[in-house]
């Protein structure tokens, strides 16, 4: 039976390697996801807001102009965010994690900038540049804090350590969510009302860029492959709170750098290496397309419909009046943060990947099927009432079913499997290609959805179709060709993905790395001997005295 504060390890693992330190590095990298979750969270309810309409000359446009505007405000964001994925793939590799990071927030924090420029005279062009300038940062964020993240993490709470990146994102959402609301509620309407919104990315995007320096530690394993042995001794003992001599700090120094090497002889050098690698090598890119076509099943259970159009959703079930919607959507924000902690704490590094994925996937396309009978039945947009019918009511109840479902498995799931299923010879290319597919998909949802609102029967109800469908389809990829991840070390995610039996491969895995371990097998990877020998221990203090 699996506990809940259990660490499941796979060597021992002194218990001063669970420090604040490698914390601390994790939560203000992942800072980076509060200004993604806001920024994707925030503008379908700016929109919504009639102060927004009315400085725009909206209020008289027809419900397929006002979509068309939505959906490009939406989506010049999403091709920021594509364009600024593959940024981070040179500026990861050149500039490394942590000035990487900080040439991102700052990119960032120029484009939140430039869309506080606009207004009625100048119309929405500034909010169209500003956002792909945003995006630009975001995308590159998204890239870089999961591969940051998942380098300095031991892998007991790797799980947990990226999840913070989704935690993150949550928190940063549900800001989005309710300050539309607050605003609604608080400011009269007018310019201010919706700018102040706009306004709010500049404090993430601010602490980020002025925590990068003074809290996050360059990832060792960067340093190593840059032929900076020296820094990435010191930086990891830093993060382990443990001295140079120690064991452990030895058997992870050695295994760093024989990885390394191999990487260095296997792909080679320079900044194309690692690409021609990855797509030459049958056996890596096909686990490319795998782990990449999980961000096709994420977008495919209809989370950025909602993200970007929660007004459209809710009225399409029989929620009326602004405020009434942008409260919904706040309570949407708050239980999707919630479990997403939980998600985070509980449950990532204890139940695994793969399993969760498929109960998300189960009850999500279960919800979904309701939610498109009921519409389809009852099509309360077009019987609108004061209040929600019974009908209303319990679909309201599965909307945030589903909500549970999404937020306990495709939520960040799907981000922590990318960041560690690579060798460190391509994972900044592998984890580049996943952030870009997020955004590729991303894009394609948020960019359809106003249309399929409208072609896809009355009330939309073809959309919750569509959805409950594509969770379904999620559910023999998951079976058939994704293997658990789970507590399985990164130099040996080879050796997962080799197994022909991908439903067991975790246990087969796990159980010879632990008969390794327990006979010293000198020809396994040598973190997983006893113990370092002296003359290991006697290298290492030599480097650092150096």
């Amino acid at each position: 039976m699996v506990k809940l504060f259990e660490r499941i390890e796979d060597r021992p693992t002194p218990s001063a390697v669970y420090n604040w330190r490698v914390y601390s590095c994790a939560i203000v990298a992942a800072t980076a996801a509060i200004m993604i979750g806001y920024d994707s969270a925030f503008i379908g309810t700016s929109m919504a807001l009639r102060s927004f309409k009315t400085e725009f000359n909206l209020l008289d446009k027809t419900t397929k102009e006002f979509g068309n505007i939505s959906a490009n405000i939406v989506s010049t964001y999403q091709g920021g965010c594509f364009f600024g994925s593959l940024l981070g793939y040179p500026a990861g590799q050149l500039l490394g994690r942590r000035n990487g990071l900080l040439l991102a927030s700052l990119i960032f924090c120029l484009g939140a900038g430039v869309m506080l420029a606009a207004d009625g005279a100048r119309g929405l062009g500034p909010i169209y540049g500003g956002r792909i300038v945003a995006g630009l940062g975001i995308g590159a964020a998204s890239n870089l804090t999961p591969l940051y993240i998942s380098e300095i993490s031991p892998p007991a709470i790797r799980g947990q350590l990226v999840g913070m990146y989704e935690i993150g994102w949550q928190i940063g959402g549900l800001i989005g969510f309710w300050i539309n609301y607050a605003v609604s509620r608080n400011i009269a309407p007018g310019t201010t009302q919706w700018l102040v919104p706009f306004a709010v990315q500049l404090i993430p995007g601010g602490l980020f860029a002025l925590g990068i320096p003074f809290f996050v530690r360059e990832s060792p394993r960067w340093l190593i492959s840059r032929g900076k042995r020296e820094a990435a001794i010191k930086n990891l003992c830093f993060i382990r709170n443990l001295s140079p001599e120690d064991p452990y700090i030895i058997n992870e120094m050695n295994e760093i750098d024989i990885q390394v090497e191999h990487d260095r002889t296997a792909v080679g050098s320079g900044f194309w290496a690692p690409i021609r690698h990855l797509f030459t090598t049958g056996h890596l890119f096909r686990r490319m397309l795998i782990t990449t076509s999980l961000f096709i099943w994420q977008n495919g259970t209809g989370i950025n419909a909602v993200n970007y159009y929660s007004p459209t959703i809710f009225r399409s079930i029989g929620v009326t009046g602004t405020n009434t919607s942008l409260l919904t959507t706040g309570v949407f924000g708050v239980i999707k943060t919630v479990l997403a902690l939980f998600w985070c704490f509980f449950i990532i590094d204890r139940f695994g990947r793969r399993g969760i994925l498929l109960v998300g996937s189960v009850g999500g396309a279960i919800s979904m099927a309701v939610l498109a009978g009921y519409i389809g039945v009852a099509n309360p947009a077009a019987n609108p009432t004061s209040t929600l019918p019974p009908g209303g009511i319990a679909a309201m109840a599965f909307f945030y079913l589903w909500t549970a479902f999404y937020a306990v498995s495709w939520n960040g799931t799907p981000w922590v499997v990318n960041s560690e299923s690579f060798p460190g010879a391509v994972r900044q290319v592998t984890q580049c290609l996943a952030a870009t597919s997020n955004w590729l998909w991303n894009f394609v949802i948020s960019r359809a959805t106003p249309t399929m609102f409208l072609k896809m029967g009355h009330g939309g109800y073809g959309v919750y179709i569509f959805f409950c469908l594509m969770q379904v389809a999620s559910i023999p990829f998951c079976i058939f060709l994704l293997p658990e991840t789970r507590n399985i070390p990164l130099e040996e995610m080879d050796r997962l993905f080799a197994q022909r039996n991908v439903w067991n491969a975790n246990k087969i895995v796990m159980a010879e790395l632990r008969r390794e371990h327990e006979l010293g097998n000198k020809n396994g990877p040598s973190y997983l001997k006893p113990s370092a020998s002296q003359e290991e221990v006697e290298d290492v203090k030599k480097d650092v005295e150096v």
